[in-house]
């Protein structure tokens, strides 16, 4: 039997395939659970269409993520914290308060897809990666600036 399939299934195939499968696969497992149907000639052209739509859509995904890396691609991202006598910070640095600068600075990006090891501790620069959807990289620059605590603060 033909049938199209409507979600990707192990062994079979992925989302809008048209598949020649056993019937009593598709009678008793595929259909019953909704990952396939009958492929009929109204069915097969609205699989198509579908397959013109997702298309369309991943291009402008891409699109849109070609342009944020272009944009945020070099870009400095500073962050003043304050320091001890030493010059050892108060606080770390971790991947949640780069991504709310970078936010500040008027990016979208998650705090998974930058590519931080480990907290930041020092003042210094930083050059860190950040991994977006199709496998596109951008790189920024983490700049940490000191600000010394004022001897009256001090307890």
């Amino acid at each position: 039997m033909k049938v199209v399939l409507l979600a990707d299934v192990d062994k079979v195939g992925k989302k809008y395939d048209v598949k020649e499968v056993a019937d009593g696969f598709a009678r008793n497992f595929l259909i019953p659970k909704s990952l396939a149907k009958v492929a009929t000639k109204e069915m097969l052209e609205w699989v198509e269409l579908q397959k013109q739509t997702t298309a369309q859509k991943a291009e402008e995904d891409l699109k849109k993520v070609q342009g944020l890396a272009s944009s945020i691609d070099g870009q400095e991202v500073i962050l003043t914290v304050k320091i001890g006598p030493e010059g050892q910070l108060f606080e770390t640095i971790n991947a949640q308060k780069i991504v709310e600068r970078i936010k500040e600075m008027g990016f979208e990006i998650k705090k998974s897809q930058l590519d931080l090891a480990e907290p930041i501790r020092e003042v210094g620069e930083y050059p860190i990666r950040i991994k977006l959807e199709h496998n596109l990289e951008a790189q920024i620059q983490v700049i940490i600036n000191g600000e010394e605590k004022p001897a009256d603060e001090e307890e």
